[in-house]
Order: C-alpha cells, then sequence, then structure tokens
C-alpha cells in the first residue's frame, strides 16, 4: 500500500479533500490528517474494528487509550455519561483549542478506544479540516498522533508519509502544525481536577476556570494501573538517535559534558535556545527561539531532521523553569528516557 496523498491549500482542494477522507472514514478506514497538536491517525471512533486498525498501524500497545476529537459540544456529551459544570466552563474557554477531558464514557465508545478504561478523553480541535472531516461525517474521531508507536509525533504531511506511507491509504496534508506539541489532557473524574498530561494551555490557565487543580506529577506508572491518557508512559515521543538535556555555559563547556558519551562529537546535533555554540566539530547546531510557543512549534521537526541527518546523539539545551516550558520539558523528558 502506498498512501495517496491530498493538498488542501485551495478551497477546491480542501473540499475535495473533506470528501475523500470522509468516504474513507466511513468505509471503516483510518487517514492521518491535520490537526493543530500534531497530525493524527484518524478513524470512527464508534466503530472497534476501524480503531483496531489505529492499533495495528502504528504498532500501538493495546494498554494505551485514545482520544476522542469531536466538532461540537452537542458531539462531545454523546460520548460521555456525564457532562459536569466544570466541563462546560473548560470548553467554553478552551474549545476549539489543545485541551483533553476525561469523563466517563458512554456505552458507544468501544472499549479499544479507551484501553479498557471507564474514562474517556475529548477534544474539539481548533484546525479547520479535522472540524469539516467530522461534521462531514457525523460521528467522532478517534485519533492518536500519525507516527510509529513511541516515536517522534508528526508535525507535517512529510513526517507522516515517512512512517506510516506504507500503512495507510491516505495522508492529508494541512500544512505544519501550529501549537507541535499534544494537547493536555485534564481529568474531570476526580475532585478536584488533575493534570494528566501537560500541553501549551497551562495549569496556571486552567486553575483560572477550575478554581482548584492536581499538578501534574512525574512519576512511574505501575503495570496494572490502567492508563486515562495517552502520554502517560515512562518512554515516550522518542527520536531514533539518543537525547540528552544539558545546561552549558560556552561550546567548551558543552564539549566537555558530552565528552564521556560513546557517541563522537562528529555525529552529535545540538538544538540551542540561549547559549548558542559555533558548529565546530559537531555535525550541526540549531537554534529555536527562547520563546515557549515558538519551540513547542519547532521542537519535533528539529527532532525529525536530526533524524534523517543521521545523528547518534541530540543534546538539547535545558529549558527554562517556568510554567510555559512545562509541556515541553516533559515531552523531552519522556524522549530522553
Amino acid at each position: 500500500m502506498t498512501a495517496e496523498i491530498l493538498s488542501t491549500y485551495t478551497a477546491v482542494l480542501f473540499d475535495a479533500a473533506v470528501r475523500r477522507t470522509a468516504e474513507l472514514l466511513r468505509a471503516g478506514e483510518v487517514v492521518a490528517l491535520p490537526t493543530e497538536t500534531v497530525y493524527g491517525l484518524a478513524a470512527n471512533a464508534l466503530d472497534a474494528a476501524a480503531v483496531a486498525k489505529i492499533y495495528e498501524a502504528k504498532g500501538r500497545p493495546a494498554h494505551n487509550p485514545i482520544i476522542v476529537h469531536v466538532a461540537s459540544i452537542e458531539l462531545a456529551r454523546r460520548c460521555v455519561t456525564h457532562w459536569p459544570v466544570v466541563a462546560d466552563k473548560l470548553a467554553q474557554s478552551f474549545w476549539p483549542g489543545p485541551l483533553t477531558m476525561v469523563l466517563p464514557k458512554s456505552p458507544e465508545i468501544p472499549s479499544l478506544v479507551t484501553a479498557g478504561g471507564a474514562t474517556v478523553g475529548v477534544r474539539w480541535p481548533s484546525h479547520p479540516f479535522i472540524q469539516a472531516v467530522i461534521r462531514e461525517c457525523g460521528f467522532p474521531l478517534a485519533a492518536p498522533s500519525a507516527n510509529l508507536s513511541n516515536q517522534l509525533s508528526p508535525t507535517n504531511a512529510e513526517h507522516v508519509r515517512k512512517q506510516l506511507g506504507d500503512k495507510i491509504p491516505l495522508i492529508v496534508d494541512g500544512g505544519q502544525a501550529q501549537v507541535g506539541i499534544e494537547s493536555t489532557v485534564i481529568d474531570l473524574t476526580s475532585e478536584p481536577p488533575t493534570v494528566l498530561r501537560p500541553g501549551m494551555i497551562h495549569e496556571e490557565s486552567l486553575i483560572a476556570v477550575t478554581g482548584d487543580l492536581v499538578s501534574f506529577q512525574k512519576k512511574k506508572l505501575p503495570g496494572d494501573e490502567t492508563l486515562r491518557s495517552p502520554g502517560l508512559l515512562q518512554q515516550h515521543y522518542a527520536p531514533k538517535a539518543r537525547l540528552l538535556v544539558l545546561n552549558w555555559q560556552n561550546g567548551t563547556d558543552l564539549k566537555s559534558a558530552i565528552s564521556n558519551q560513546q557517541s563522537a562529537i562528529r555525529t552529535c546535533h545540538i538544538i540551542a535556545h540561549t547559549n548558542i555554540p559555533s558548529d565546530e566539530g559537531f555535525a550541526s547546531v540549531s537554534v529555536i527561539p527562547h520563546d515557549a510557543e515558538a519551540f513547542a512549534r519547532a521542537i519535533y521537526a528539529e527532532l525529525h531532521r536530526c533524524d534523517e541527518a543521521g545523528a547518534e546523539l541530540i543534546v538539547v539545551e535545558a529549558l527554562p523553569d517556568a510554567p510555559e516550558w512545562r509541556a515541553i520539558a516533559d515531552r523531552l523528558q519522556r524522549a530522553a528516557a
């Protein structure tokens, strides 16, 4: 199988891609399509056989649940059995957008979507293409990131093609993802609500709506605990190369810090934001602006680029200890595990 790739850059192409995507989804197929966070691998969330194709294409472990995507509050409520007042408040504040709410699942949602759990993560994405597809289909879409399990999430169609182009029938090219990392996930079945996965909607913003919140805690989950959200596995979002997160003051300091690594400096790729070393001796030195939103938008693409260039070691400059950087630090910590 070789995936068909459809562009969306004109209104005519956009509408044609919506029709083709909806046709395949109604037929029980899986399709890679853009969201504002990362590209997703979508199937009809109400069709267990279609959802099974997601797990098969990704090599995804059955204990890792999948987020369900909707394009209205009405469709979100159809996916759950209880819609608390706080869900309404959060939806009014952050939807459409990169926020997933975990709630008790409706019997309509197959247990395969929720990894056998009693809750489901629901999100209304802001990307116009996936919204149009959901409206055209009339059903919610189960859609994890469109990559092989545990590997780097894709932020453009080419990333998807390289990992899944021989496993799925269609990839829709909607341009570069504008958020760049996965959504914030908040569990509303606990009191107070709990952030299960940090994202670019920060805890401080959520607290302004919820009034209280259990802060995200990095922890290793016991093997028998049912996951309520993706992104909780200890190793995730990982490039092929080894990844280190380090502080340094200058190039000499950096070379000293990595001198005890097995990889040669000439195969080492550096990603910096503040202390930018010369590229002398390194395979490459790239710079992402010292701005959390810009860094999130660019980091996965930069890690993909390093892998494609044959990096053996990727060293990322340590991030500031501030709320707006917390989600990016989480992704890098899991990638380096």
